[in-house]
């Protein structure tokens, strides 16, 4: 019997455009343009991941808002996508579950960026998920010199 080797896993990061706070996101993810035909929340984008075996082999999508990560959503599948112009698409297919994240500063960019698990935020503790969010500034100011 051969032996079973663990994929090595992916994440993706991407900013959260349009968004201010977490629950911009949640709130999105109730209406239904932001879902596929299957009701599961997805992201469409233009590029397809390369290394799309990596990521899913349980990789999540980490979000930022405003310069900091704050929060992620494990990658279910990647969907293909046709738009009204014909041109085909990777759809992002998430897990409904949004799980908040240490506050992280990232700056910004385009489109999406793989990101290695050691790079990651860790998720916050349970019982911290409900707590009041700290304004970004104070975040990011306190996530730069290590305290968050």
């Amino acid at each position: 019997m051969g032996e079973s080797v663990d994929k090595p896993v992916l994440h993706l990061i991407k900013l959260c455009v349009g968004a201010e706070a977490v629950e911009d996101l949640t709130d999105w993810h109730r209406d239904p343009r932001a879902k596929g035909p299957d009701g599961l929340p997805r992201h469409v984008t233009r590029m397809w991941p390369k290394r799309a075996d990596e990521v899913l082999a349980g990789g999540s999508l980490y979000w930022v808002f405003k310069g900091l990560v704050l929060c992620r959503q494990r990658i279910l599948r990647l969907d293909e996508v046709v738009g009204g112009d014909g041109i085909v698409r990777c759809g992002i297919v998430l897990e409904p579950e949004v799980t908040r994240t240490a506050p992280a500063p990232k700056r910004p960019f385009q489109g999406w960026r793989y990101l290695k698990p050691e790079d990651a935020p860790p998720d916050l503790r349970r019982g911290r998920e409900g707590e009041t969010a700290l304004p970004p500034e104070l975040s990011r100011a306190l996530a730069e010199i290590g305290v968050l």
